[in-house]
């Protein structure tokens, strides 16, 4: 892989995961122990890939001021500010002057992905591709855009969410692009890779390949989906070389204090400092460092933003709660509920009305 440097594309706002991102951007949230790129840098290192180019726009600074020159990842990282949001499209054109191998292979940040990505660049050679897709099968591809391929694996169109898709293979967020094509992307303006650059692709009569496989895939767009996959990587269902401890039931950072008679499992994370009082009960969830779960409280598939407090007795389901906010005991909270940071809950009240 000499051949090939890496981009990272990891610009966006996160907004679907407020108010997680308001002080983190998503691809830096922890995720069973540490940010999230982390896990994706290491599966790029792994990889045997030495260089990563990582396009940045919201809250830029603190991706160099958490991995640096990315020499403890073995990795030689640049990072590029996007100054305007520019798309998946752009922000690959943005980059570019910054590449300088043949092949460069872009990863959308936010993707928790298994698959062999030499297998992916193997396809592209031995194909000759001006770009290659992954493409996972998924179960529901109505959620999706679909990408069908023919018998060579070659993609024949990309096709908007539909009721009755012709294929189950939908755009997995992994490129493999030679260098010149990306100089065809316009320049200093937003673009769509999905709805112009493939296409245009298509059109002009380019090879555009298709890497297809039922790898472990999630998008870490929703709260839901970082919860799960989370719980995934702590479990060692996802790959990861970055998991900061065995996979397992959950995962217990430094610091962390978990009471002996507390039920901790489901491939939950408990952070730097958190607390799990005596017969709680935390079940595939993330407790983020400083975060504190009392006595018999509950807390399922969710996330206890840093030195937030669940009190005694209170029970989570399906919930956000941001930093420092503080849950009253014998609080109920469900139904994908979100609490901002700093809120203060008092005791026994019930909430079951989203964004507090």
């Amino acid at each position: 892989m000499q051949d090939v440097e890496a981009v990272v594309l990891v610009g966006g706002k996160g907004t679907r995961l407020r108010p997680l991102t308001l002080s983190a951007p998503k691809p830096m949230l922890p995720t069973a122990g540490v940010p999230f790129l982390a896990h994706l840098l290491s599966r790029i290192r792994e990889a045997g890939i030495r260089r990563a180019v990582l396009g940045t726009s919201y809250l830029a600074e603190t991706f160099e001021r958490h991995f640096g020159d990315g020499s403890e990842l073995g990795l030689e990282l640049t990072y590029v500010v996007e100054d305007e949001p520019l798309g998946t499209g752009g922000g690959i054109r943005n980059v570019a002057e910054h590449l300088t191998t043949e092949h460069v292979m872009i990863f959308n940040g936010d993707v928790l992905a298994g698959t062999d990505l030499r297998a992916v660049a193997e396809t592209h050679r031995e194909t000759s591709a001006d770009v290659t897709l992954h493409l996972v099968r998924v179960q529901n591809p109505r959620a999706f855009g679909c990408v069908p391929t023919d018998r060579d694996g070659r993609v024949t169109a990309f096709l908007e969410k539909t009721e009755d898709p012709p294929t189950d293979q939908i755009n997995a967020g992994c490129y493999v692009f030679r260098r010149s094509v990306l100089d065809t992307i316009p320049a200093g303006r937003p673009v769509s890779v999905e709805r112009e650059t493939f296409p245009g692709l298509l059109e002009a009569g380019a090879r555009v390949q298709g890497h297809v496989d039922v790898a472990y895939w999630r998008d870490m767009g929703t709260p839901a989906d970082l919860v799960h996959g989370s719980a995934d990587l702590v479990r060692g269902v996802a790959p990861s070389a970055a998991l900061p401890g065995p996979s397992g039931e959950y995962l217990q950072l430094d610091g962390a204090e978990v009471a002996h008679d507390a039920f901790v499992f489901g491939g939950s994370t408990v952070g730097a400092g958190a607390k799990v009082g005596s017969g709680a009960k935390v079940e595939g969830s993330m407790l983020f460092d400083g975060a504190v779960v009392a006595d018999g409280a509950v807390v399922e598939n969710s996330v206890v933003g840093a030195g937030a407090v669940i009190e005694e007795g209170a029970s989570l389901r399906d919930t956000v709660v941001g930093d420092r906010a503080v849950i009253g005991a014998h609080c109920e909270l469900r139904h994908g509920m979100r609490i901002w940071p700093d809120v203060q809950l008092p005791p026994h009240g019930v909430r079951f009305s989203p964004d507090v």
